[in-house]
């Protein structure tokens, strides 16, 4: 039986419909997702040889990709009727009809349940396992709680971290020393990053009846002394694998660099909330966040011969 607008979904191009799946997968972050969990699992691979282990982290990668896209995809189908009340997301394909939420259910369910099982069959029922709840976690707990509490950034940046410790569980079999630095970094790197976010589309939020921050009555400066704080906290978090004996040099010396910076575009924020400083930080924590990750992969090679 055909519903009301099929022909409408099906004169619309490839090329389109590409570009609405990209979207409610939210391809673009999870090209940060698979680049975490690949140098995961490539710092918890036994593999002999660099090739090797390069490659050996690519699978976890992909199947941590699918679980991440079957998320936000949940996401999405749990936000559709906010996502018609803010201006950056109304355009969405699920609040403009053109995927119809049964369809986005059933992806989101093969694509995460797809990518759980392959962890569990392709390398072990611990990562599977973590791999369920990161996604539970973050559909079914984080994306309510955005309606209800500003504490919703801490309970999403659990799941937001998950991504390096998963791709290295699956290849080590154990939470190694690596697969939670990295967990760390990620987890306190995501709230300078939320807070400019926050700030950028306050307005929006407070439309659509999100609790963030920055869209509170009152709000101003919090979102840019949060940043500041959370700046600071991750120069010691990305420093400590190097108290720890299990980072060199090199990755010392990125982070700690690289962690000056992200601070110096956080204080520039808390001193002066606008456009211009949210946007800014919000460019230092993407160019931040793949160098730190990049150095600690290299850092093994060159520092300890992991590679």
């Amino acid at each position: 039986m055909r519903m009301p607008g099929d022909a409408a979904l099906e004169r619309r191009g490839l090329s389109a419909l590409i570009a609405d799946w990209a979207t409610l997968t939210k391809m673009r972050i999870g090209s940060f997702v698979f680049m975490a969990a690949w140098i995961g699992g490539v710092l918890g691979s036994r593999e002999d040889g660099s090739a090797l282990r390069l490659l050996s982290g690519l699978e976890p990668g992909l199947w941590v990709l699918a679980v991440a896209a079957g998320s936000s995809i949940f996401n999405q189908v749990f936000e559709r009727e906010t996502d018609k009340l803010m201006e950056r997301t109304a355009s969405r394909p699920l609040p403009m009809g053109r995927v119809r939420g049964l369809h986005a259910v059933l992806a989101g369910g093969v694509l995460g349940l797809g990518g759980t099982l392959m962890l569990a069959m392709r390398f072990n029922v611990a990562a599977a396992l973590c791999a369920i709840g990161t996604l539970v976690a973050y559909s079914l707990i984080y994306t309510p709680l955005k309606r209800y509490t500003t504490h919703n950034t801490v309970i999403g940046a659990i799941p937001g971290a998950m991504p390096p410790l998963l791709g290295y569980l699956a290849t080590a079999g154990h939470a190694g020393p690596w697969g939670w630095y990295l967990f760390l970094v990620l987890f306190v790197w995501q709230f300078p990053h939320f807070m400019a976010i926050a700030w950028i589309f306050r307005k929006d939020y407070a439309r659509g009846g999100m609790r963030m921050l920055p869209s509170l009555p009152n709000a101003e400066g919090l979102a840019g002394r949060n940043a500041l704080i959370y700046a600071l906290v991750l120069i010691p978090v990305s420093l400590y694998p190097g108290l720890r004996g299990d980072a060199g040099p090199l990755y010392l010396g990125i982070a700690f660099v690289l962690g000056l910076v992200y601070l110096a575009f956080s204080l520039a924020f808390a001193m002066k909330e606008d456009r211009t400083r949210a946007r800014a930080l919000l460019f230092a924590s993407l160019i931040y966040l793949p160098l730190v990750f990049l150095a600690a992969l290299f850092d093994s090679a060159v520092s300890f011969g992991g590679l």
